[in-house]
């Protein structure tokens, strides 16, 4: 049972008396008491309830709870203070926190025993997915990727929306009416997505998740079994394989060139069928680069042919820097062969958590009904603010500013990478997103201009561990949206400085 909130220090702790047991009441609570110390759940200096109040919320008589404070202060565990109340000695001796035998941690392979395919590879990849944990979090200039600029985004405006619906109606404060998200939001979404990258869609067909990721997560889950063969971009984003080697998937590598996926190369592949098609056709990740109209069609030609579902994700597709852009896959695709993944992070913020799929029209019941067995929906009130903010223009006006931003930026870490490595340096999709990739031409390894880069105070990452093949030493990804002008020059200035060899 657990111990009443009251004024004095407040605390829940889990204690269980046996009434019936040949041990007096007292005695039980007391040992209970002594082991929340010994295991420090109940810490030095902490208070603990007056009697009275700890025996209304045990169900005990005060003289219970009485004997067994007393008992405890004789041991030194307890300490009385005039007028204040009943503590845990501030201060306990190191053999009484060695009288508790506290069994030592299990070895990994005895405590992780039971653990999935999934589960396996993660643990192993706790050691070796360098790419997950990115640059040094600590380095002054950090050309991490994947997060905006979220200093310039208008919180003061998504506070005045927030407050709006908090004032509403209490029904913010149940589970929603639709496990696919708030229906005038899927509206609002499907129109911008018409207008901006031209899918095909009613409101419908938008089903809202905390983020691509858990949409990725979802459309494995409802399509691969083990065994299943699934092909991606090589190089390609992380976060998808796991979801699609999650579910016992195997992955077929697709190498990409100049104009993205390379669909010659997927048709010459093993003949064994693929379930799904992974592809980022607006904005390649890693390399940046934009899979061409040609390739598009003859893309949505194979799937046609094999049968294969190809999922787009456009994770950034918003920033397109002079090039006109192309319509999405799923704007193309006239055979419902193409689920469309889309998220809010790269635009607004990270914390968000909303994103959203594009499903073909007989995919619109299961995807809801699986959302909703996953988690029932996405919170309320983010939809209801987030509602507002496309409906009402503030979204679009937001991506034209960060996107006349994020270019600024881009123009300079363009212009410095050429001034400071000249032709040692090729840059890759520096015409879209808020990344771009470059190649640089060293006898270094990647490592050691890491390191050289950290001792600098510059966070950079490479690009190895996105390639499932033949991994590319000398690449790395550059993000520049968190870094202004003057960070950016800087930066590169200070790795053109230290990356000579």
């Amino acid at each position: 049972m657990f111990l009443e909130q009251s004024n004095f220090a407040a605390m829940d702790l889990a204690l269980c008396l046996e009434r019936t047991a040949a041990t007096p009441l007292y005695q039980q609570l007391a040992a209970a008491l002594r082991m929340a110390v010994l295991q420090k759940r109940l810490k030095p200096s902490q208070q603990l309830p007056p009697s009275r109040v700890f025996a209304e919320s045990l169900g005990i008589s005060r003289v219970t709870v009485t004997q067994s404070y007393d008992q405890l202060v004789s041991e030194g565990y307890l300490e009385t203070r005039r007028g204040a109340g009943t503590f845990v000695c501030a201060q306990l001796p190191e053999t009484y926190l060695q009288t508790v035998a506290i069994a030592p941690e299990t070895t990994a392979s005895t405590a992780l025993n039971q653990l999935s395919r999934f589960g396996t590879d993660l643990q192993t990849d706790l050691q070796t997915a360098q790419p997950l944990r990115g640059p040094d979090p600590q380095c002054q200039i950090n050309f991490r990727y994947g997060n905006p600029a979220t200093e310039l985004f208008p919180l003061s405006l998504w506070r005045r929306l927030l407050n709006r619906h908090c004032q509403a109606s209490p029904v913010l404060l149940d589970y929603g009416a639709d496990g696919a998200g708030y229906l005038p939001l899927r509206a609002a979404i499907a129109d911008y997505l018409g207008r901006s990258r031209a899918v095909q869609c009613q409101p419908e067909q938008v089903i809202i998740v905390n983020g691509s990721q858990q949409a990725l997560d979802l459309i494995a889950r409802l399509t691969l079994d083990a065994g299943d063969w699934v092909a991606v971009e090589d190089p390609g984003y992380l976060g998808a394989r796991y979801c699609f080697t999650g579910q016992g998937a195997n992955l077929q590598p697709i190498p990409v060139d100049a104009e993205g996926l390379d669909v010659a190369a997927l048709r010459q592949c093993p003949q064994h069928p693929c379930k799904l098609l992974y592809v980022t056709p607006s904005h390649q990740f890693p390399t940046g680069v934009t899979l061409s109209l040609a390739r598009r069609l003859a893309l949505l030609d194979w799937a046609q042919e094999t049968g294969t579902l190809i999922v787009e994700d456009d994770y950034d597709g918003e920033y397109r820097y002079g090039d006109q852009p192309i319509p999405a896959l799923q704007g193309l695709d006239r055979n419902h062969r193409v689920i469309y993944v889309g998220t809010f992070s790269k635009i607004l913020f990270p914390a968000l958590r909303l994103g959203y799929l594009v499903v073909p029209p007989a995919w619109i019941s299961l995807m809801s009904r699986a959302k909703w067995l996953c988690d029932r929906h996405s919170p309320l009130l983010a939809q209801y603010a987030l509602t507002d903010f496309l409906t009402e223009g503030h979204f679009e006006r937001h991506i034209r500013r960060m996107r006349h931003r994020y270019n600024q930026r881009r123009q300079v870490l363009v212009q410095v990478l050429k001034e400071q490595f000249g032709d040692r340096v090729t840059i890759l999709g520096e015409n879209a997103g808020i990344h771009l990739m470059v190649k640089l031409t060293t006898t270094l390894t990647d490592e050691v201009m890491i390191q050289r880069a950290a001792a600098v105070d510059v966070g950079v990452m490479s690009a190895q561990g996105y390639y499932l093949r033949k991994p590319q030493a000398g690449a790395f990804i550059f993000g520049y949206a968190q870094l202004d002008e003057a960070q950016i020059e800087q930066g590169i200035r200070a790795l053109g400085r230290v990356l000579q060899g």
